[in-house]
């Protein structure tokens, strides 16, 4: 399903996407996209008409706009929206009432009623959309799953997950700033909340402190999740300096080591209990960044006439940023999207 090399392979069926907002992010999903077999990148879109020629130029795009609103005719299979969470909900109901397909990034949007509306949008068009939660799709990831599901480190008792990295201050820069949705949480900490309530569920309690900085978003973050199991999962997240980046899922009968940077890693160790067991490592490799499994997937579905994936849902996008809306309760982190 993949390109061994990074060349294109035109075909009759080759899916057309598209890509809203060409920051880092875009980059990267650009570049991976050159490793699907049937997928083309056929249209981008900025704010600045300059910056997507650019763009355009890099990539070899045959179509370029210098409004959002522009590849809403381009004749894309799909969007991928790629610019900070605060326009999220915006762009991806202006993408889907033009019945156009949308993966939009994470934070999917800034809360529950963001993203509610979102999905309401989406099963009213009947139009499919799907958080770009691409860490579900990594093959490591996908391993790691089938581990646990056959039983081979028993029922979870507990995880912890961190992300950390020491971010330059600027106040008026997306991390920092509360008007673009800024601080550690929804930035990067969604990934550790990501791999609890993937493995876990929903928490029956949550618990969490966080340092707010000068501008009033969380600077780092910290978090336990409790469940009605008992299992618990202790979450980290912080702009103030570089962690580990690691997660280990404790079961009963063994333990799942993820190694650093863990949200996109290719490796992972299984440790049984068993005096006999010895540490087993499992690598995964690939060319591509990562982008492309989440991107095959969404290909395969909207081929298939899905409006949404079953390996992540529109509820379970809810959910988590159901879980996210509790945290900022709980330290007291408002933006000024949260007053309507």
């Amino acid at each position: 399903m993949f390109r061994n090399l990074g060349y294109k392979v035109v075909s009759m069926e080759t899916f057309k996407w598209g890509i809203i907002g060409l920051g880092k992010i875009a980059h990267k999903f650009a570049k991976d996209l050159r490793f699907v077999e049937g997928a083309t990148l056929h249209a981008v879109a900025s704010r600045s008409e300059e910056r997507s020629q650019i763009f355009a130029d890099q990539y070899s795009v045959p179509q370029f706009y210098g409004t959002y609103s522009g590849i809403l005719t381009s004749g894309v299979d799909a969007v991928y929206i790629a610019t900070p969470h605060v326009s999220h909900m915006e762009l991806a109901i202006m993408t889907l009432e033009a019945e156009i397909p949308v993966l939009c990034e994470k934070a999917f949007g800034i809360n529950e009623e963001e993203v509610q509306r979102i999905v309401d949008t989406a099963r009213r068009r009947k139009v499919f959309l799907m958080e770009a939660l691409w860490t579900r799709f990594l093959p490591n990831m996908l391993a790691v799953r089938a581990q646990i599901a056959q039983g081979d480190i028993g029922q979870i008792r507990s995880i912890s997950a961190d992300f950390g990295f020491k971010a330059p201050f600027d106040p008026e820069k997306r991390l920092f700033n509360p008007q673009l949705g800024g601080g550690a949480l929804l930035d990067i900490g969604i990934y550790p909340v990501f791999l609890a309530y993937s493995l876990l569920g929903e928490p029956e309690h949550i618990s969490a402190a966080a340092q707010l900085g000068t501008t009033g978003v969380d600077e780092e973050i910290g978090m336990l999740f409790t469940y009605e199991s008992g299992a618990m999962a202790h979450l980290q997240a912080s702009f103030r300096y570089t962690s580990p980046c690691e997660a280990h899922i404790y079961g009963y009968d063994g333990t799942i080591r993820i190694p650093s940077r863990w949200h996109e890693g290719k490796q992972y160790q299984i440790e049984r209990y068993a005096e006999d067991q010895v540490p087993q490592v499992h690598t995964h490799e690939y060319q591509a960044s990562g982008y492309a499994f989440e991107t095959l997937h969404v290909m395969e579905q909207i081929r298939a006439g899905k409006i949404e994936s079953p390996w992540w849902s529109l509820e379970d996008s809810l959910s988590l940023m159901r879980a996210m809306d509790r945290i900022r309760a709980i330290i007291g982190l408002n933006y000024p999207q949260d007053v309507r």
